[in-house]
């Protein structure tokens, strides 16, 4: 379902809480993702997607975690970021983006 994109962003999020945006293909399913997120204890917010991620729905999810939140039952989400001092670094990416 999804591609992983190992890094050395992503082994030091392991480590301590960062922060995430996760992209997707249609906006109920950020939706979805923010209600899980919170479910989760996480801090989320829906928000409009920066322009240098993707232009897809417009809407993404902005979550900080100790780790990635990962649920194969949203199809719906077309990428994943850890938000870094340089930028976006990507970690997940659809198959079919």
């Amino acid at each position: 379902m999804y591609a992983i994109l190992h890094s050395l962003v992503y082994d030091e999020a392991k480590e301590k809480e960062m922060t995430y945006i996760a992209t997707f293909f249609m906006h109920f399913g950020a939706i979805r993702f923010q209600k899980l997120c919170k479910s989760k204890g996480y801090d989320a917010i829906a928000m409009p997607v920066p322009r240098n991620l993707s232009s897809s729905c417009g809407t993404c999810v902005k979550y900080e975690a100790d780790e990635p939140l990962y649920d194969d039952s949203h199809e719906e989400m077309e990428q994943m970021v850890i938000c870094t001092e340089n930028g976006y670094e990507q970690i997940y990416i659809a198959e079919n983006n």
